[in-house]
Protein backbone atom coordinates (compact mmCIF):
# COMPACT_ATOMS: atom_id res chain seq x y z
CA UNK A 1 0.00 0.00 0.00
CA UNK A 2 3.01 2.32 0.62
CA UNK A 3 5.23 1.79 -1.85
CA UNK A 4 5.82 4.34 -4.43
CA UNK A 5 5.19 3.75 -8.29
CA UNK A 6 9.10 3.58 -8.30
CA UNK A 7 9.39 0.84 -5.66
CA UNK A 8 6.50 -0.48 -7.08
CA UNK A 9 7.80 -1.10 -10.93
CA UNK A 10 11.08 -2.04 -8.96
CA UNK A 11 9.29 -4.67 -6.77
CA UNK A 12 7.53 -6.09 -10.00
CA UNK A 13 10.87 -6.27 -11.92
CA UNK A 14 12.38 -8.75 -9.76
CA UNK A 15 9.69 -11.09 -10.96
CA UNK A 16 10.61 -10.31 -14.61
CA UNK A 17 7.65 -8.50 -14.77
CA UNK A 18 6.74 -5.26 -17.03
CA UNK A 19 5.72 -1.75 -15.58
CA UNK A 20 2.48 -1.66 -16.17
CA UNK A 21 2.06 -4.72 -13.71
CA UNK A 22 2.84 -1.48 -10.50
CA UNK A 23 0.21 0.42 -12.45
CA UNK A 24 -2.30 -2.10 -12.30
CA UNK A 25 -1.95 -2.76 -8.71
CA UNK A 26 -1.74 0.90 -7.69
CA UNK A 27 -5.25 1.00 -9.18
CA UNK A 28 -6.61 -1.80 -7.79
CA UNK A 29 -5.64 -0.16 -4.33
CA UNK A 30 -5.77 3.06 -4.10
CA UNK A 31 -8.94 3.85 -6.55
CA UNK A 32 -10.60 0.44 -6.15
CA UNK A 33 -9.83 -0.36 -2.62
CA UNK A 34 -8.72 -3.97 -3.17
CA UNK A 35 -6.82 -5.47 -0.92
CA UNK A 36 -7.20 -8.98 -2.05
CA UNK A 37 -5.06 -10.39 -4.83
CA UNK A 38 -7.33 -12.70 -5.96
CA UNK A 39 -9.78 -9.99 -6.85
CA UNK A 40 -6.86 -8.46 -9.52
CA UNK A 41 -8.67 -9.96 -12.24
CA UNK A 42 -6.57 -8.53 -14.85
CA UNK A 43 -3.41 -10.03 -12.98
CA UNK A 44 -2.33 -13.24 -14.34
CA UNK A 45 -3.71 -16.51 -11.61
CA UNK A 46 -0.34 -17.24 -11.66
CA UNK A 47 1.06 -14.00 -10.29
CA UNK A 48 -1.67 -13.64 -8.34
CA UNK A 49 -0.02 -16.42 -6.60
CA UNK A 50 3.54 -15.46 -6.19
CA UNK A 51 2.18 -12.23 -4.88
CA UNK A 52 -0.02 -14.42 -2.07
CA UNK A 53 3.26 -15.89 -1.22
CA UNK A 54 5.71 -12.81 -0.36
CA UNK A 55 3.77 -9.56 0.04
CA UNK A 56 0.32 -8.09 1.43
CA UNK A 57 -1.76 -5.27 0.93
CA UNK A 58 -2.24 -4.00 4.61
CA UNK A 59 -3.62 -0.62 6.31
CA UNK A 60 -3.22 0.29 9.79
CA UNK A 61 -6.08 -0.96 12.03
CA UNK A 62 -9.27 1.24 11.98
CA UNK A 63 -10.03 1.35 15.60
CA UNK A 64 -13.05 3.71 15.87
CA UNK A 65 -14.50 6.78 14.06
CA UNK A 66 -16.20 9.67 16.21
CA UNK A 67 -18.62 11.28 14.47
CA UNK A 68 -19.28 15.16 15.31
CA UNK A 69 -22.23 17.31 15.83
CA UNK A 70 -20.91 19.59 12.88
CA UNK A 71 -20.04 16.93 10.34
CA UNK A 72 -16.08 16.54 11.38
CA UNK A 73 -15.30 13.24 11.39
CA UNK A 74 -12.33 11.40 13.42
CA UNK A 75 -10.57 8.12 12.73
CA UNK A 76 -8.44 6.05 15.31
CA UNK A 77 -6.26 3.92 13.97
CA UNK A 78 -4.35 0.74 16.25
CA UNK A 79 -0.41 0.90 14.49
CA UNK A 80 1.26 -1.49 17.15
CA UNK A 81 2.76 -1.32 20.56
CA UNK A 82 -0.16 0.43 22.27
CA UNK A 83 0.27 3.07 19.65
CA UNK A 84 -2.62 4.95 18.00
CA UNK A 85 -2.86 7.83 15.76
CA UNK A 86 -5.20 9.97 15.21
CA UNK A 87 -7.44 11.48 11.61
CA UNK A 88 -9.26 14.12 10.67
CA UNK A 89 -12.28 14.76 8.16
CA UNK A 90 -13.21 18.21 8.05
CA UNK A 91 -16.34 18.88 5.47
CA UNK A 92 -16.86 22.24 4.46
CA UNK A 93 -19.47 22.98 1.26
CA UNK A 94 -17.76 20.88 -1.76
CA UNK A 95 -14.79 20.44 0.16
CA UNK A 96 -13.12 17.71 2.49
CA UNK A 97 -10.00 18.00 3.77
CA UNK A 98 -8.31 15.44 5.76
CA UNK A 99 -6.04 15.63 8.48
CA UNK A 100 -3.04 13.18 8.33
CA UNK A 101 -0.59 12.21 10.91
CA UNK A 102 3.06 11.55 10.26
CA UNK A 103 4.39 10.15 13.49
CA UNK A 104 3.34 8.57 16.61
CA UNK A 105 3.62 11.78 19.07
CA UNK A 106 5.72 14.53 18.11
CA UNK A 107 9.16 15.03 19.54
CA UNK A 108 9.67 19.25 19.08
CA UNK A 109 7.16 19.91 22.36
CA UNK A 110 5.64 22.71 20.86
CA UNK A 111 3.91 24.23 23.65
CA UNK A 112 0.01 24.57 22.85
CA UNK A 113 0.12 21.56 21.07
CA UNK A 114 -1.39 18.19 22.83
CA UNK A 115 0.41 16.06 20.49
CA UNK A 116 3.39 17.14 21.43
CA UNK A 117 2.54 16.41 25.00
CA UNK A 118 1.97 12.62 24.21
CA UNK A 119 5.97 12.53 23.72
CA UNK A 120 7.22 10.82 20.75
CA UNK A 121 7.13 6.74 20.05
CA UNK A 122 8.11 6.63 16.14
CA UNK A 123 7.91 7.33 12.69
CA UNK A 124 4.67 6.20 10.71
CA UNK A 125 5.61 3.57 7.53
CA UNK A 126 4.23 5.15 4.13
CA UNK A 127 1.36 2.49 4.27
CA UNK A 128 0.63 4.09 7.72
CA UNK A 129 0.46 7.64 6.39
CA UNK A 130 -1.08 7.01 2.37
CA UNK A 131 -3.80 4.23 4.78
CA UNK A 132 -5.42 7.29 6.65
CA UNK A 133 -6.17 8.68 3.37
CA UNK A 134 -7.46 4.49 1.82
CA UNK A 135 -9.51 4.47 4.91
CA UNK A 136 -10.94 7.71 4.94
CA UNK A 137 -11.77 7.60 1.27
CA UNK A 138 -12.91 3.90 1.45
CA UNK A 139 -15.38 4.74 3.87
CA UNK A 140 -17.10 7.10 2.40
CA UNK A 141 -17.66 5.23 -0.90
CA UNK A 142 -14.94 7.42 -2.60
CA UNK A 143 -13.23 4.13 -3.87
CA UNK A 144 -16.58 3.00 -5.54
CA UNK A 145 -17.20 5.51 -7.52
CA UNK A 146 -15.27 7.06 -10.70
CA UNK A 147 -17.21 10.20 -10.65
CA UNK A 148 -14.61 12.97 -9.56
CA UNK A 149 -17.36 14.86 -8.56
CA UNK A 150 -18.44 12.79 -6.09
CA UNK A 151 -15.17 12.82 -4.03
CA UNK A 152 -15.41 13.18 -0.43
CA UNK A 153 -11.82 13.76 0.79
CA UNK A 154 -10.47 16.56 -2.07
CA UNK A 155 -7.71 17.94 0.28
CA UNK A 156 -4.99 16.72 2.06
CA UNK A 157 -3.13 18.17 4.87
CA UNK A 158 0.01 17.02 6.57
CA UNK A 159 -1.23 18.75 9.86
CA UNK A 160 -1.43 15.26 12.30
CA UNK A 161 -0.07 14.10 14.71
CA UNK A 162 4.40 14.59 14.36
CA UNK A 163 6.44 16.69 12.36
CA UNK A 164 6.29 15.60 8.69
CA UNK A 165 9.82 16.57 7.77
CA UNK A 166 11.23 14.54 10.15
CA UNK A 167 9.78 11.33 8.94
CA UNK A 168 10.93 12.71 5.10
CA UNK A 169 11.35 9.88 2.89
CA UNK A 170 7.76 8.31 3.91
CA UNK A 171 5.78 11.67 4.10
CA UNK A 172 7.35 12.60 0.42
CA UNK A 173 6.13 9.15 -0.92
CA UNK A 174 2.62 9.12 0.68
CA UNK A 175 2.14 12.54 -0.93
CA UNK A 176 3.30 12.11 -3.93
CA UNK A 177 1.23 8.82 -4.07
CA UNK A 178 -1.75 10.93 -3.23
CA UNK A 179 -1.21 13.21 -6.20
CA UNK A 180 -0.80 10.42 -8.56
CA UNK A 181 -3.00 10.20 -11.67
CA UNK A 182 -3.48 6.28 -10.66
CA UNK A 183 -3.76 6.45 -6.97
CA UNK A 184 -5.99 9.38 -5.69
CA UNK A 185 -5.49 12.08 -8.68
CA UNK A 186 -5.26 15.28 -6.43
CA UNK A 187 -4.07 18.41 -7.26
CA UNK A 188 -0.62 19.88 -5.78
CA UNK A 189 -2.35 22.95 -4.49
CA UNK A 190 -4.82 20.59 -2.75
CA UNK A 191 -2.03 18.48 -0.64
CA UNK A 192 -0.36 20.93 1.55
CA UNK A 193 2.99 19.54 4.03
CA UNK A 194 2.94 21.50 6.98
CA UNK A 195 6.31 22.21 9.19
CA UNK A 196 7.46 23.69 12.61
CA UNK A 197 10.50 24.48 10.64
CA UNK A 198 12.54 21.83 9.89
CA UNK A 199 15.29 23.66 7.74
CA UNK A 200 17.51 21.29 6.37
CA UNK A 201 14.54 19.14 5.33
CA UNK A 202 12.94 21.62 4.32
CA UNK A 203 15.76 22.80 1.88
CA UNK A 204 15.94 19.25 0.29
CA UNK A 205 11.80 19.28 0.12
CA UNK A 206 11.57 20.71 -3.50
CA UNK A 207 13.97 17.92 -5.09
CA UNK A 208 11.00 15.47 -4.38
CA UNK A 209 8.00 16.91 -4.69
CA UNK A 210 5.96 19.93 -5.49
CA UNK A 211 3.27 20.19 -2.84
CA UNK A 212 1.94 23.36 -1.36
CA UNK A 213 3.39 24.81 1.94
CA UNK A 214 2.38 25.71 5.27
CA UNK A 215 4.68 27.31 7.75
CA UNK A 216 3.38 26.65 11.51
CA UNK A 217 4.41 30.08 12.58
CA UNK A 218 2.78 31.41 15.54
CA UNK A 219 4.65 33.84 17.40
CA UNK A 220 6.07 37.10 15.63
CA UNK A 221 9.29 37.62 16.87
CA UNK A 222 11.66 35.01 18.15
CA UNK A 223 11.42 35.40 21.71
CA UNK A 224 7.71 34.28 21.65
CA UNK A 225 8.64 31.14 19.43
CA UNK A 226 10.89 30.10 21.12
CA UNK A 227 8.51 29.32 24.00
CA UNK A 228 5.94 28.00 21.80
CA UNK A 229 7.81 26.37 18.93
CA UNK A 230 11.21 25.26 20.48
CA UNK A 231 12.98 24.41 17.28
CA UNK A 232 13.26 27.80 16.81
CA UNK A 233 16.14 28.05 19.09
CA UNK A 234 17.85 26.25 16.19
CA UNK A 235 16.19 27.57 12.85
CA UNK A 236 14.68 31.11 13.93
CA UNK A 237 12.16 32.70 12.20
CA UNK A 238 14.22 34.45 9.79
CA UNK A 239 16.38 31.60 8.74
CA UNK A 240 13.06 29.37 8.33
CA UNK A 241 11.23 32.14 6.18
CA UNK A 242 14.31 32.16 3.87
CA UNK A 243 13.82 28.38 3.50
CA UNK A 244 10.54 28.47 2.69
CA UNK A 245 10.48 30.87 -0.11
CA UNK A 246 13.28 29.54 -1.89
CA UNK A 247 11.10 26.48 -2.26
CA UNK A 248 8.32 28.72 -3.27
CA UNK A 249 10.78 29.78 -5.99
CA UNK A 250 11.27 26.92 -7.23
CA UNK A 251 8.04 25.46 -7.99
CA UNK A 252 6.86 26.16 -11.52
CA UNK A 253 3.47 28.49 -10.58
CA UNK A 254 4.66 31.52 -9.83
CA UNK A 255 1.35 32.49 -7.98
CA UNK A 256 2.24 30.18 -5.50
CA UNK A 257 1.96 31.17 -1.75
CA UNK A 258 3.26 30.19 1.57
CA UNK A 259 0.35 30.02 4.09
CA UNK A 260 1.21 31.09 7.56
CA UNK A 261 -0.16 29.15 10.07
CA UNK A 262 -0.81 31.56 13.35
CA UNK A 263 -2.33 30.24 16.70
CA UNK A 264 -3.63 32.93 18.84
CA UNK A 265 -3.28 32.28 22.19
CA UNK A 266 -4.83 34.64 25.09
CA UNK A 267 -2.59 37.55 25.89
CA UNK A 268 0.41 35.35 24.70
CA UNK A 269 0.72 36.61 20.96
CA UNK A 270 -2.52 38.12 20.18
CA UNK A 271 -1.90 42.03 20.84
CA UNK A 272 -1.67 44.74 18.57
CA UNK A 273 2.13 45.04 18.54
CA UNK A 274 1.73 41.41 17.87
CA UNK A 275 0.15 42.05 14.89
CA UNK A 276 2.59 45.03 13.77
CA UNK A 277 5.34 42.62 14.15
CA UNK A 278 3.79 39.87 12.12
CA UNK A 279 3.07 42.53 9.11
CA UNK A 280 6.72 43.84 8.87
CA UNK A 281 8.09 40.25 9.16
CA UNK A 282 5.99 39.23 6.48
CA UNK A 283 5.68 42.40 4.33
CA UNK A 284 8.14 40.72 1.72
CA UNK A 285 7.39 37.23 1.88
CA UNK A 286 4.35 35.53 -0.73
CA UNK A 287 1.89 34.68 2.26
CA UNK A 288 -1.36 34.03 3.04
CA UNK A 289 -2.52 33.76 6.78
CA UNK A 290 -4.54 31.41 8.44
CA UNK A 291 -5.24 32.51 12.13
CA UNK A 292 -6.63 30.04 14.44
CA UNK A 293 -7.99 30.52 17.61
CA UNK A 294 -6.49 27.92 20.45
CA UNK A 295 -8.22 25.04 20.91
CA UNK A 296 -7.98 24.02 24.94
CA UNK A 297 -6.96 20.92 26.20
CA UNK A 298 -6.14 19.29 29.65
CA UNK A 299 -2.32 19.56 29.48
CA UNK A 300 -2.17 23.31 28.63
CA UNK A 301 -2.65 26.42 31.21
CA UNK A 302 -3.26 28.45 28.08
CA UNK A 303 -6.56 30.38 27.25
CA UNK A 304 -8.12 30.94 23.89
CA UNK A 305 -8.16 34.27 22.32
CA UNK A 306 -11.21 36.72 23.12
CA UNK A 307 -13.06 36.93 20.32
CA UNK A 308 -12.52 40.46 20.33
CA UNK A 309 -8.79 40.45 20.03
CA UNK A 310 -9.02 37.86 16.59
CA UNK A 311 -10.94 40.06 14.81
CA UNK A 312 -8.91 42.98 15.63
CA UNK A 313 -6.00 41.06 14.84
CA UNK A 314 -7.08 39.93 11.62
CA UNK A 315 -8.25 43.30 10.46
CA UNK A 316 -4.95 44.68 11.27
CA UNK A 317 -3.28 41.87 8.42
CA UNK A 318 -6.10 42.49 5.97
CA UNK A 319 -5.81 46.34 5.93
CA UNK A 320 -2.34 45.88 5.77
CA UNK A 321 -2.94 44.06 2.54
CA UNK A 322 -2.41 40.04 3.53
CA UNK A 323 -5.15 37.62 2.58
CA UNK A 324 -5.84 36.90 6.45
CA UNK A 325 -8.79 33.91 7.25
CA UNK A 326 -9.97 32.40 10.61
CA UNK A 327 -10.05 29.30 10.53
CA UNK A 328 -13.38 27.73 12.36
CA UNK A 329 -13.03 25.35 15.32
CA UNK A 330 -14.27 21.92 13.74
CA UNK A 331 -14.43 18.64 15.70
CA UNK A 332 -13.99 20.35 19.14
CA UNK A 333 -16.87 17.93 20.71
CA UNK A 334 -14.91 15.03 19.73
CA UNK A 335 -11.33 16.64 20.64
CA UNK A 336 -10.04 16.55 16.79
CA UNK A 337 -9.71 20.73 16.59
CA UNK A 338 -6.52 22.14 15.60
CA UNK A 339 -4.07 21.37 18.18
CA UNK A 340 -6.33 18.73 20.48
CA UNK A 341 -4.95 15.34 18.42
CA UNK A 342 -3.60 13.04 20.83
CA UNK A 343 -4.09 9.52 20.00
CA UNK A 344 -2.35 7.18 22.04
CA UNK A 345 1.73 6.94 22.30
CA UNK A 346 4.01 4.78 24.49
CA UNK A 347 6.60 7.77 24.86
CA UNK A 348 10.02 6.89 24.04
CA UNK A 349 11.49 10.28 24.94
CA UNK A 350 11.12 10.73 28.21
CA UNK A 351 11.31 7.29 29.89
CA UNK A 352 13.60 8.54 32.52
CA UNK A 353 14.66 12.25 31.64
CA UNK A 354 13.52 14.78 29.34
CA UNK A 355 15.05 14.31 25.47
CA UNK A 356 15.71 16.91 22.64
CA UNK A 357 15.86 16.71 19.37
CA UNK A 358 19.49 17.23 18.05
CA UNK A 359 19.04 19.16 15.00
CA UNK A 360 22.42 18.51 13.69
CA UNK A 361 21.55 14.89 12.91
CA UNK A 362 18.67 15.59 10.20
CA UNK A 363 20.43 15.71 7.42
CA UNK A 364 23.05 12.76 5.94
CA UNK A 365 24.63 14.26 2.62
CA UNK A 366 25.20 10.84 1.63
CA UNK A 367 21.19 9.85 1.80
CA UNK A 368 18.01 10.80 0.80
CA UNK A 369 16.61 9.55 3.98
CA UNK A 370 16.82 12.43 6.28
CA UNK A 371 17.61 10.52 9.96
CA UNK A 372 16.80 11.89 13.33
CA UNK A 373 18.71 11.52 16.56
CA UNK A 374 17.32 12.01 19.79
CA UNK A 375 20.16 13.09 23.04
CA UNK A 376 19.80 13.77 26.33
CA UNK A 377 18.89 17.69 27.47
Amino acid sequence: MGLSEEKLVAFFAEFGEKKFRAIQVMKWIHQLGVTDFDEMTNLSKGLREKLKQVAEVRAPELMQRLDSADGTAKFLFRVGGGNAIETVYIPDGDRGTLCVSSQVGCSLDCSFCATGKQGFNRDLDAFEIIGQVWHAAKSFGQLDTANVADRKVTNVVMMGMGEPLLNFENVVDSMNLMMHDNAYGLSKRRVTLSTSGVVPALDKLADYTDVSLAISLHASNDEIRNTLVPINRKYPIAVLLDSAQRYIERMPDVRRKITIEYTLIDKVNDRPEHARELIELLKDVPVKINLIPFNPFNLSNYKRVSEGALRRFQKMLIDAGFTTTVRTTRGDDIDAACGQLAGQVQDRTRRSQRYKLDAEALIASSSDVIPVKLVQD
